[in-house]
């Protein structure tokens, strides 16, 4: 069985802390188990929000937290002043190119459209083999069901393969995540699909 070394995880969330407060709670949680597991933190550079939890959970113990923000976010998403260190960047793509270069794998929390974005294209990118990270949702309360139905759907229609879907790796629990994480094996097979191929 693989096993996968990751000694740092880019973590994408919302900018705001939604109304469920088991988001912010658990966001702050898996901040806190990255840095007591000696862990990195690559976020979005935001002190507001799910992201600000995330940082301010790994900095409560100690950790190491690198933020990465674009220049033009710099005053709508306020920026960390707290952090290890923070890259001020010129893009959205440049953001999601560097944290994807400093971390081993990624975790997504609960989000709107800009943690869809990054969650698909780092999925994207790993079904392309232009990486072979994992990628990991932790669904808290369910946020992702939907989501994650909606793939099955791309599997059951022959748009998405099976070994593509298992990309994604789901659990409601912080440390079973990260335990497939850590056992995690990209996909062997191309991505293309032919019509007769389930």
């Amino acid at each position: 069985m693989k096993n996968n070394i990751l000694t740092s995880i880019s973590v994408f969330c919302g900018s705001s802390p939604g109304n469920n407060d088991l988001y912010y709670q658990e966001a702050y949680h898996l901040g806190v188990f990255l840095a007591e597991s000696n862990i990195k933190l690559v976020y979005g550079g935001a002190k507001v929000g799910l992201m600000g939890a995330v940082a301010d959970g790994a900095l409560s113990k100690g950790g190491t937290v690198v933020g990465v923000i674009p220049d033009f976010l710099l005053n709508k998403e306020i920026a960390h002043d707290g952090l290890t260190e923070l890259k001020v960047v010129q893009s959205m793509h440049q953001r999601k190119s560097i944290m994807d270069e400093l971390s081993d794998g990624a975790i997504i929390l609960p989000g709107g459209f800009g943690t869809m974005d990054e969650m698909f294209e780092l999925l994207t990118w790993g079904q392309l083999g232009l990486h072979k990270k994992p990628i990991g949702i932790l669904n808290t309360d369910g946020f992702y069901d939907d989501l994650i139905a909606c793939l099955d759907k791309m599997v059951s229609k022959n748009l998405l393969r099976q070994t593509n879907r298992d990309m994604l790796l789901v659990s409601q629990d912080i440390i079973t995540l990260f335990g497939m994480m850590k056992t995690y094996e990209a996909p062997m097979k191309a991505k293309w699909m032919n019509r007769d191929e389930v």
